[in-house]
Protein backbone atom coordinates (compact mmCIF):
# COMPACT_ATOMS: atom_id res chain seq x y z
CA UNK A 1 0.00 0.00 0.00
CA UNK A 2 1.17 3.53 -0.77
CA UNK A 3 1.40 6.47 1.26
CA UNK A 4 -1.43 8.07 -0.97
CA UNK A 5 -3.25 4.54 -0.37
CA UNK A 6 -2.92 4.52 3.42
CA UNK A 7 -3.89 8.44 4.00
CA UNK A 8 -7.17 8.13 1.54
CA UNK A 9 -7.82 4.90 3.57
CA UNK A 10 -7.79 7.07 6.94
CA UNK A 11 -9.45 10.44 5.39
CA UNK A 12 -12.23 8.40 4.21
CA UNK A 13 -13.34 7.84 7.90
CA UNK A 14 -12.33 11.25 9.67
CA UNK A 15 -12.84 13.44 6.54
CA UNK A 16 -15.31 11.27 4.26
CA UNK A 17 -17.68 10.47 6.98
CA UNK A 18 -18.43 14.36 8.49
CA UNK A 19 -19.00 15.20 4.95
CA UNK A 20 -21.01 12.91 4.12
CA UNK A 21 -23.42 13.22 7.36
CA UNK A 22 -23.14 17.05 7.38
CA UNK A 23 -24.22 17.19 3.67
CA UNK A 24 -26.51 14.71 3.22
CA UNK A 25 -24.66 13.47 0.56
CA UNK A 26 -26.12 11.56 -2.44
CA UNK A 27 -24.36 10.20 -5.13
CA UNK A 28 -25.52 9.38 -9.09
CA UNK A 29 -23.73 7.38 -11.68
CA UNK A 30 -21.13 6.00 -9.29
CA UNK A 31 -21.01 3.60 -10.97
CA UNK A 32 -19.62 4.74 -14.21
CA UNK A 33 -16.45 4.96 -12.84
CA UNK A 34 -14.17 2.38 -14.72
CA UNK A 35 -12.19 0.91 -11.76
CA UNK A 36 -8.70 1.37 -13.09
CA UNK A 37 -6.74 3.14 -15.52
CA UNK A 38 -6.07 6.68 -16.01
CA UNK A 39 -9.07 8.92 -15.90
CA UNK A 40 -9.50 13.03 -15.19
CA UNK A 41 -12.75 14.08 -13.17
CA UNK A 42 -14.05 17.70 -14.48
CA UNK A 43 -15.84 19.24 -11.86
CA UNK A 44 -18.14 22.18 -10.89
CA UNK A 45 -16.88 24.48 -7.93
CA UNK A 46 -18.86 26.71 -5.65
CA UNK A 47 -17.37 25.92 -2.11
CA UNK A 48 -14.89 24.61 0.02
CA UNK A 49 -16.44 21.68 0.75
CA UNK A 50 -17.12 20.40 -2.64
CA UNK A 51 -13.49 19.08 -1.84
CA UNK A 52 -14.36 16.46 0.85
CA UNK A 53 -17.86 15.67 -0.52
CA UNK A 54 -15.98 14.61 -4.13
CA UNK A 55 -13.57 12.83 -2.16
CA UNK A 56 -15.58 10.82 0.03
CA UNK A 57 -17.86 10.06 -2.36
CA UNK A 58 -15.48 8.79 -5.62
CA UNK A 59 -15.20 5.34 -5.62
CA UNK A 60 -11.41 5.97 -6.65
CA UNK A 61 -8.96 7.78 -5.15
CA UNK A 62 -8.28 11.48 -6.32
CA UNK A 63 -5.35 13.55 -6.96
CA UNK A 64 -7.00 16.80 -6.83
CA UNK A 65 -4.96 20.08 -8.41
CA UNK A 66 -5.04 22.82 -5.86
CA UNK A 67 -3.83 25.87 -6.22
CA UNK A 68 0.01 26.63 -4.64
CA UNK A 69 -0.33 28.97 -2.20
CA UNK A 70 -2.48 25.78 -0.11
CA UNK A 71 -0.04 23.59 -0.78
CA UNK A 72 2.52 25.81 0.56
CA UNK A 73 1.52 26.32 3.92
CA UNK A 74 3.11 25.25 6.89
CA UNK A 75 1.45 21.48 8.41
CA UNK A 76 -1.50 21.84 5.28
CA UNK A 77 1.00 21.22 2.55
CA UNK A 78 2.51 18.31 3.55
CA UNK A 79 -1.43 16.99 4.22
CA UNK A 80 -2.00 17.77 0.83
CA UNK A 81 0.83 15.93 -0.57
CA UNK A 82 0.06 13.33 1.61
CA UNK A 83 -3.14 12.91 -0.27
CA UNK A 84 -1.86 13.25 -4.06
CA UNK A 85 -2.59 16.37 -4.68
CA UNK A 86 -1.16 18.47 -6.93
CA UNK A 87 -0.33 21.57 -6.20
CA UNK A 88 -0.81 24.42 -9.50
CA UNK A 89 -0.27 28.70 -9.61
CA UNK A 90 -2.77 30.01 -10.80
CA UNK A 91 -2.77 32.79 -13.60
CA UNK A 92 0.91 31.57 -14.63
CA UNK A 93 1.82 28.46 -17.21
CA UNK A 94 3.13 26.04 -14.54
CA UNK A 95 5.07 23.22 -16.01
CA UNK A 96 5.75 21.16 -13.22
CA UNK A 97 1.98 20.86 -12.13
CA UNK A 98 1.18 19.89 -15.74
CA UNK A 99 4.12 16.62 -15.73
CA UNK A 100 2.72 15.80 -12.12
CA UNK A 101 -1.08 16.08 -14.00
CA UNK A 102 -0.33 13.84 -16.95
CA UNK A 103 2.20 11.82 -15.17
CA UNK A 104 -0.63 10.70 -12.41
CA UNK A 105 -2.89 10.19 -15.72
CA UNK A 106 -0.68 8.05 -17.26
CA UNK A 107 0.34 5.97 -14.78
CA UNK A 108 -3.38 4.74 -13.96
CA UNK A 109 -4.37 7.99 -11.58
CA UNK A 110 -7.34 10.10 -11.56
CA UNK A 111 -6.61 13.62 -11.68
CA UNK A 112 -9.32 16.02 -9.81
CA UNK A 113 -9.71 19.31 -11.99
CA UNK A 114 -12.50 21.35 -10.76
CA UNK A 115 -12.94 23.14 -14.35
CA UNK A 116 -13.30 27.14 -13.27
CA UNK A 117 -9.92 27.67 -11.93
CA UNK A 118 -11.69 28.89 -8.66
CA UNK A 119 -14.38 28.60 -6.32
CA UNK A 120 -17.46 30.82 -8.51
CA UNK A 121 -20.08 32.30 -6.49
CA UNK A 122 -23.07 32.16 -9.28
CA UNK A 123 -25.18 29.62 -8.16
CA UNK A 124 -24.46 27.48 -10.64
CA UNK A 125 -21.45 26.45 -13.48
CA UNK A 126 -19.00 28.85 -14.80
CA UNK A 127 -17.08 29.21 -17.51
CA UNK A 128 -15.00 26.06 -17.62
CA UNK A 129 -10.93 26.14 -17.93
CA UNK A 130 -9.14 23.74 -20.65
CA UNK A 131 -6.81 21.82 -18.03
CA UNK A 132 -9.00 18.56 -17.82
CA UNK A 133 -9.22 18.52 -21.44
CA UNK A 134 -5.34 19.39 -22.45
CA UNK A 135 -5.00 16.14 -19.61
CA UNK A 136 -7.11 13.88 -21.38
CA UNK A 137 -5.81 14.44 -24.85
CA UNK A 138 -2.11 14.56 -24.08
CA UNK A 139 -2.25 11.18 -22.08
CA UNK A 140 -5.12 9.46 -24.54
CA UNK A 141 -7.88 8.64 -21.13
CA UNK A 142 -11.53 9.63 -20.90
CA UNK A 143 -13.06 12.00 -18.76
CA UNK A 144 -15.78 12.45 -16.67
CA UNK A 145 -17.47 15.38 -16.08
CA UNK A 146 -19.14 15.29 -12.43
CA UNK A 147 -21.79 18.34 -11.55
CA UNK A 148 -21.75 19.24 -7.94
CA UNK A 149 -25.63 20.48 -6.56
CA UNK A 150 -26.26 22.17 -3.38
CA UNK A 151 -23.27 23.40 -1.98
CA UNK A 152 -24.17 26.35 -3.21
CA UNK A 153 -26.97 26.87 0.04
CA UNK A 154 -24.44 24.91 2.21
CA UNK A 155 -23.46 26.57 5.17
CA UNK A 156 -22.61 25.41 9.28
CA UNK A 157 -25.71 25.58 10.82
CA UNK A 158 -27.82 25.09 7.83
CA UNK A 159 -26.41 21.80 6.44
CA UNK A 160 -28.20 21.93 3.40
CA UNK A 161 -28.70 18.13 1.38
CA UNK A 162 -25.64 18.33 -1.21
CA UNK A 163 -25.85 15.76 -4.59
CA UNK A 164 -22.92 15.00 -7.17
CA UNK A 165 -23.82 12.89 -10.46
CA UNK A 166 -21.08 11.43 -12.61
CA UNK A 167 -21.50 11.16 -16.11
CA UNK A 168 -20.78 8.92 -18.70
CA UNK A 169 -16.77 8.80 -19.10
CA UNK A 170 -15.73 10.97 -22.31
CA UNK A 171 -13.28 9.70 -25.22
CA UNK A 172 -11.77 12.69 -27.46
CA UNK A 173 -10.37 10.35 -29.69
CA UNK A 174 -9.95 12.74 -33.27
CA UNK A 175 -9.58 15.52 -31.83
CA UNK A 176 -6.19 17.39 -32.35
CA UNK A 177 -3.49 17.77 -29.40
CA UNK A 178 -3.22 21.63 -29.71
CA UNK A 179 -5.33 24.49 -28.67
CA UNK A 180 -8.38 24.10 -30.84
CA UNK A 181 -8.92 20.40 -29.57
CA UNK A 182 -8.51 21.73 -26.23
CA UNK A 183 -11.20 24.37 -26.87
CA UNK A 184 -13.70 21.78 -28.54
CA UNK A 185 -13.29 19.13 -26.07
CA UNK A 186 -13.82 21.92 -23.27
CA UNK A 187 -16.79 23.11 -24.69
CA UNK A 188 -18.11 19.42 -24.57
CA UNK A 189 -17.31 19.08 -21.25
CA UNK A 190 -18.89 22.48 -19.96
CA UNK A 191 -22.21 21.55 -21.45
CA UNK A 192 -22.14 18.25 -19.98
CA UNK A 193 -21.44 19.23 -16.31
CA UNK A 194 -24.19 21.89 -16.68
CA UNK A 195 -26.69 19.32 -18.12
CA UNK A 196 -25.88 17.20 -15.12
CA UNK A 197 -26.13 19.84 -12.83
CA UNK A 198 -29.60 20.95 -14.50
CA UNK A 199 -30.75 17.70 -14.06
CA UNK A 200 -29.64 17.59 -10.21
CA UNK A 201 -31.94 20.61 -9.81
CA UNK A 202 -34.76 18.98 -10.88
CA UNK A 203 -33.98 15.71 -8.73
CA UNK A 204 -33.47 17.86 -5.32
CA UNK A 205 -36.50 19.90 -6.68
CA UNK A 206 -38.70 15.97 -6.57
CA UNK A 207 -36.62 15.25 -3.23
CA UNK A 208 -33.53 13.45 -4.33
CA UNK A 209 -35.06 9.56 -5.36
CA UNK A 210 -32.78 7.04 -5.22
CA UNK A 211 -31.87 4.60 -7.83
CA UNK A 212 -31.79 7.21 -11.02
CA UNK A 213 -29.53 7.29 -13.57
CA UNK A 214 -28.05 10.83 -14.82
CA UNK A 215 -28.08 11.63 -18.23
CA UNK A 216 -24.81 11.28 -20.30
Amino acid sequence: MTTQDFTWALGRRYMGWPARLFTRARAYGRERVPAAGGLVYAVNHMHWIDIPLVGALSPRNVSFVAKAEAALFPGLGRFLRWHGTIAVRRGASDRDAVRMMRETARNGGVVGLFVEGTRLKLGRPGHAQPGAAMVALQEDVPVIPIAIYGTQFWKIGNFAPCSIAFGEPVRLEGLPKGGRGYKEATVEIERRINVLFDWLAEIHAQGRPAGVTPPL
